[in-house]
Parts: C-alpha cells; structure tokens; sequence
C-alpha cells in the first residue's frame, strides 16, 4: 500500500490517494477507515484531469529524459563542495561534502540569482522543478547554478 498526495492534483487543490492491490486494499470494509477530505468529488475530478495532463503531455517521460539531462549538466560542474549528484527524474539531490558548512547558504544564494532549492538533512541541495520545465530552462538555471556551486 502506497500514499500519494501533493503533485496529484497539480497543485490546484488538496488531494491524496492510498493505491494498492486488490488483495491489500480489501480488507478494509466501507466505515473501517475515514479522513476528513476522503470522497471529495471536486478533489477526485481535479486529480483526475491533472493525471489525464501527465498521461497526455508525456509529462512522466519527459521528467526522466530532462532529469537525465539536468543531471548531466550538473556533473559537468567541478566543484570542490560537491560530494555526489543523485536523484529520480526532475526530483535532484547534491549532497554536499561536510567541508562545505551546509547547503542552506548555497540555497540561499540560488534564491538570490532567481532559483528555489531546498537543503534538506543539512548537506543536500534538492531541485524538484516543475515538470513542465525545458531544457532551455535548465540551461538558463545552470549558468546560475554553477556560479553558486563554484562559491567559496
């Protein structure tokens, strides 16, 4: 059993999902579980055009040949501060090497150039750009993103 949420609607409003197989899902009966938003028709017609975009845009595959992309570009960038690039798709991480006093101020300074990333477990710098990104979109946040990597 799996839980999805956030993205699902496309960020137009609240919506989760609980997936899983046949077998798994079954032993719940109708009034064994509840949640506050569970059977909302406006959040289940939003997830359903924003999975209906994501199927008929190719979104999926283009996540993976743009991530493969993006991270391509960023193993060109020799920094001494990056210890290794990672990642699924668009969903990036750049764990930094403890020598470089955290990733917060390398997120900080790509927030002053026009970029958001988010440090997270203190020496990672995570992209998760929208997936309707382009590769001219990740050439024009490279030359930024270098910069910032290259910083004392």
């Amino acid at each position: 059993m799996v839980t999805i949420g956030k993205a699902l609607s496309g960020g137009v409003y609240p919506v989760s999902a609980v997936l899983g197989r046949s077998d798994v899902l079954g032993v719940f009966n109708p009034g064994d579980h509840g949640s506050t938003f569970g059977g909302n028709p406006l959040g289940a017609a939003v997830a359903r055009e924003a999975i209906k975009v994501l199927i008929e845009e190719n979104l999926i595959e283009k996540s993976y040949e743009l991530g493969e992309y993006f991270r391509e570009q960023l193993r060109t960038v020799e920094s001494p501060h990056v210890k290794i690039i990672r990642g699924k798709g668009l969903f990036i991480g750049v764990e930094l090497h403890d020598s470089a006093n955290g990733a917060r101020r390398f997120c900080e300074a790509l927030m002053e150039r026009g970029i958001l990333a988010k440090e997270t477990h203190d020496n990672v710098i995570r992209f998760a750009p929208p997936l309707v990104i382009t590769k001219e979109e990740i050439d024009w946040a490279m030359e930024r993103i270098r910069e910032v990597l290259l910083m004392d």
